[in-house]
């Protein structure tokens, strides 16, 4: 079975499933693997921003701080990332 991360990152996955799987990884507080899907350059930018906004609902101030400077990560990213910290 997958896990959501795995789910969430998985190409093959529809978009709903994809979603829900972001979802759940916000419920268990998982910052990380949210850190990591924000920074995952071919995913879509909808999951992106989905992860990026569950790190402010998991009050994620060090990992928002931390992509905030990520000079790697797309600059509206950065942006979000810096407001929502």
């Amino acid at each position: 079975m997958s896990t959501p991360f795995q789910t969430a990152v998985k190409s093959t996955v529809h978009h709903t499933h994809r979603r829900d799987a972001i979802d759940r990884l916000i419920e268990s507080d998982e910052r990380l693997n949210l850190s990591v899907i924000v920074q995952l350059d071919g995913l879509r930018g909808e999951f992106r921003r989905q992860a990026l906004e569950g790190l402010a609902d998991c009050r994620a101030t060090a990992e928002l701080e931390t992509l905030a400077e990520e000079q790697t990560l797309e600059p509206a990213l950065r942006r979000r990332a810096r407001d929502l910290a």
